[in-house]
């Protein structure tokens, strides 16, 4: 219970207990709950398209979600969306690149991307239609945070320390199976659409981080975020083309 509760607390704003002792080893063990986690984000985001619905339509109404999609995780992954932007588009070198990943400035690079970003995201719920839209609200941000698991523990870390390596460090033997399992009762409501999507985010996961260990050396807690955006970005736009 605590490792999801640190998940929880982590990934989003939603904080049902404070005072939680962060130990390396209970850090670890928190992301093998990411997928369940995504699934409190995916039930809220079904909820708040009911609400919005009761008063709005169509483009409005993929606005008022969006929003909401954003604030529940606080912006964590659209802030490391940014960073990451700003610096694989920089131009420069390995080095300068990881140094502007730590800026907490945000540059025209990252304004951009996140302006795409949103736009997109809104243009393809929007264009969603029918009941597929509460199985892609609930399915893709199981299917993206286990994609983050790949992240995590597929790929090396581009720095010596920093709180995202120290996930890989303590993860406990068989994270990623476990995580597979917490990502899977989504099903029932996507069926095979929700299983396309999930192989979707692993295939994206593996692709983004290849092309960013090819650049950065490595892949740090910012470009967990960006590969967690642009999953969400491209699950949403597979849903739209299907449905």
């Amino acid at each position: 219970m605590t490792s999801f509760l640190i998940a929880l607390q982590f990934l989003t704003r939603i904080q049902l207990a404070r005072h939680l002792t962060w130990t390396n080893e209970a850090f670890g063990a928190s992301l093998r709950c990411f997928p369940l986690v995504g699934g409190c984000i995916g039930l809220f985001l079904c909820l708040c398209w009911f609400a919005a619905g009761l008063a709005l339509t169509g483009f409005y109404r993929a606005v008022c979600v969006i929003i909401a999609w954003f604030l529940i995780t606080g912006g964590l992954h659209a802030d490391g969306f940014m960073d990451t932007a700003d610096g694989l588009f920089s131009g420069r070198s390995r080095e300068r690149m990881l140094e502007i990943l730590k800026d907490s400035r945000v540059g025209s690079n990252g304004v951009m991307a996140f302006f795409f970003l949103a736009l997109l995201k809104i243009c393809f719920l929007a264009n969603i239609e029918g009941p597929a839209v509460y199985a892609a609200l609930l399915g893709i941000p199981v299917a993206a945070r286990y994609g983050t698991l790949v992240s995590v523990l597929e790929f090396p870390y581009a720095r010596p320390e920093g709180l995202g390596k120290a996930f890989a460090a303590y993860a406990p033997p068989r994270t990623l199976a476990l995580g597979f399992l917490a990502a899977l009762p989504p099903v029932l409501m996507g069926g095979f659409l929700y299983l396309t999507l999930l192989g979707t985010a692993i295939a994206a996961s593996l692709i983004l981080n290849t092309y960013i260990v090819k650049h950065l050396g490595g892949v740090t807690g910012d470009t967990y975020g960006a590969v967690t955006e642009s999953s969400e970005l491209l699950l949403l736009g597979l849903c739209a083309a299907i449905y």
